[in-house]
């Protein structure tokens, strides 16, 4: 059952971002900072085809993008790597399948007539995997606004059109 609310951040995230309210920082379990370390794409995305090969340059692409920026923002761990390697696989997914729904059509024929392209469902499948990834890890607008970050660099509010 779900919980009602808004999540707990995490205790880093209450020392950086400061804690107005004065509410006790939970101790949580916390694992000693720890190098994020690259999986080999090639064990993940095996075979010699074209599209594994794309599948392990953009993954590791999205890989060297986020986890310095993770492991600084929000201290993620080598032990905790795994929501980040999900995520670019995804992306990587996600991309193989957009080239082939350009290539092939969102309608393909088959025996039975023209149906919709299983790349479509696929698709849907793994961008709902990546929202989750998204949100679990910080990355989107809304579980940023949910943790109290505003994002950007530098974003020191002064021109805010929407401050009165």
């Amino acid at each position: 059952m779900a919980t009602v609310g808004r999540k707990p951040k995490p205790p880093l995230a209450v020392v950086r971002e400061g804690n107005p309210g004065h509410r006790p920082v939970r101790d949580a379990l916390t694992l000693p900072p720890s190098a994020l370390i690259e999986p080999r794409w090639g064990e993940v995305f095996p075979g010699p085809r074209r599209a594994e090969l794309r599948a392990r340059k953009i993954a590791a692409a999205h890989w060297r993008r986020l986890a310095p920026t993770l492991s600084r923002s929000v201290g993620l761990t080598g032990e905790q790597q795994d929501a980040l390697i999900d995520l670019c696989v995804t992306l990587a997914r996600i991309d193989q399948g957009e080239r082939a729904l350009s290539m092939q059509g969102v309608v393909t024929e088959t025996e039975r007539g023209n149906v919709k392209n299983p790349w479509t469902t696929v698709l849907n499948q793994y961008r709902s995997n990546f929202r989750s990834l998204a949100a679990e890890l910080g990355l989107t607008p809304s579980s940023l606004a949910r943790v109290g970050g505003r994002g950007g660099a530098g974003d020191d509010g002064e021109d805010d059109p929407f401050d009165s």
